[in-house]
């Protein structure tokens, strides 16, 4: 999801309501870590409210995009892999946004980035997860299109496969323009929400609360969902 950290059609524009959801659960001007971190739509946000904040990614290009931002300088930039979460020192909140957390391809890089992290959480420190719950209507076939945006300049198209057994998606984002054709593939892998509570527990985390975004609505089962899970004091 990095990669279209940049792109105007699929940012969420949901910066203010994630960074308040956030200053709620972490004590205030803790050290933060975000996975994924991107372009820094967030991190900054956070880095501005007084937290000193560390952004974890994979892409240096994403990073490099992020340090000439206004305020930038603020968030300190890591290149890495957010399975192994390379990064010194500890933190009183942990999170990532926007479904970040399931470009960790496989269950078993997703177990290892829980353990990782509840390594890097001090006691009573959050871990915070935007996510997803998985469309059963949409894994019954192998295979979905969609069209996701039909304007008079632009269509975007999203072609994905499915594996059910690994829980493996191969999407394609297909914009077409005047100018031509641009493709923005990416591979994930979607857990269940009882699948990452049993990560959270194997790697002695608690499951704090679940709700249906950042401002707290109520959890239904469906849709993108707001997780929070605790290192409990004393470990």
């Amino acid at each position: 999801m990095t990669e279209h950290d940049a792109i105007a059609w699929p940012v969420a524009q949901d910066e203010e309501a994630a960074v308040a959801f956030l200053r709620r659960v972490a004590p205030a001007g803790c050290r933060a870590l975000e996975l994924g971190v991107g372009t820094g739509r967030v991190a900054i946000r956070l880095a501005r409210e007084g937290f000193d904040v560390t952004g974890l990614d994979a892409s240096a290009v994403m990073l490099e995009q992020m340090a000439v931002k206004p305020d930038g300088e603020r968030v300190k930039a890591v290149t890495g892999d957010f399975a192994e979460v390379a990064v010194e020192g500890t933190f009183g909140l942990v999170y990532a946004v926007q479904h970040s957390f399931f470009l960790l391809r496989s269950q078993e890089e997703q177990v290892r980035s829980f353990q990782k992290v509840a390594a890097r959480l001090e006691p009573g420190g959050a871990f915070v997860l935007q996510l997803f719950v998985p469309d059963p209507n949409r894994l019954i076939v192998p295979q979905a299109n969609d069209v996701l945006q039909i304007e008079l300049k632009q269509v975007v198209l999203r072609v994905s496969k499915y594996d059910r057994v690994t829980q493996a998606v191969n999407r394609q984002y297909v914009v077409m323009t005047e100018s031509g054709t641009k493709f923005y593939p990416m591979v994930f892998r979607y857990a269940w929400p009882a699948e990452l509570d049993l990560m959270a527990r194997l790697a002695g985390l608690e499951l704090e609360d679940r709700w249906g975004g950042w401002s707290q609505e109520p959890f239904t089962g469906e849709g993108s969902y707001t997780v929070v899970y605790r290192k409990p004091v004393g470990k």
